[in-house]
């Protein structure tokens, strides 16, 4: 990808990450990096942090690929992964800020916040793919269809290799506008 056409992937989950959710965090955000995709998280700890250090870690990370979109308006608040804090003061409402910013959302673990971004990201249209084999709303919803809205279904699970190599086909494919009403 160029630097002008660079899409950006939200990694979600629980700020709770178990160890194994940690670790596949880490590697996704390494490898979307390395496949040229920015990262949009949440902007905290658990897997969002997770996710920030990896894609710190790739080799071809650069100032501003890692963007944490914050519930508070204290830019503080933010893991010391993150290059641009984006304050909100929307608390849950932030979600819908990483699902909308983002050209796809991956999906690692997740409890009831994870859940709602996972529906917002469909209302919006953006593909959804759950990657890593823990619990959590990503591995449930994998291979389901949340809704008749769409053709398709939450991909996955996937390791991280595999979801980056997916999302980096997905974001060149053609997709229906999203609806933003019933």
């Amino acid at each position: 990808m160029t630097e002008r056409t660079r899409r950006i992937a939200a990694i979600i989950g629980s700020v709770r990450a178990t160890e194994e959710e940690d670790a596949v965090a880490a590697a996704l955000g390494e490898a979307a990096v390395m496949s040229g995709f920015r990262i949009v998280t949440g902007g905290l700890g658990g897997v969002m942090r997770a996710a920030s250090r990896g894609a710190r870690s790739s080799s071809r990370y650069r100032s501003g690929d890692v963007i944490g979109v914050l519930p508070t308006y204290d830019a503080s608040c933010a893991n010391e992964f993150v290059d641009i804090p984006i304050c909100t003061g929307l608390n849950h409402g932030r979600n819908l800020v990483v699902v909308a910013t983002a050209d796809l959302v991956f999906v690692v673990g997740g409890r009831a916040g994870t859940l709602s971004e996972i529906a917002l990201a469909w209302q919006l249209g953006k593909p959804v793919i759950a990657v890593g084999s823990g619990a959590g709303w990503g591995r449930r919803l994998a291979g389901e269809a949340i809704d008749d809205r769409r053709e398709d279904r939450v991909h996955g699970p996937h390791d991280p290799l595999e979801a980056v190599a997916l999302a980096s086909e997905l974001v060149l494919a053609p997709r229906k506008p999203a609806r933003t009403f019933p």
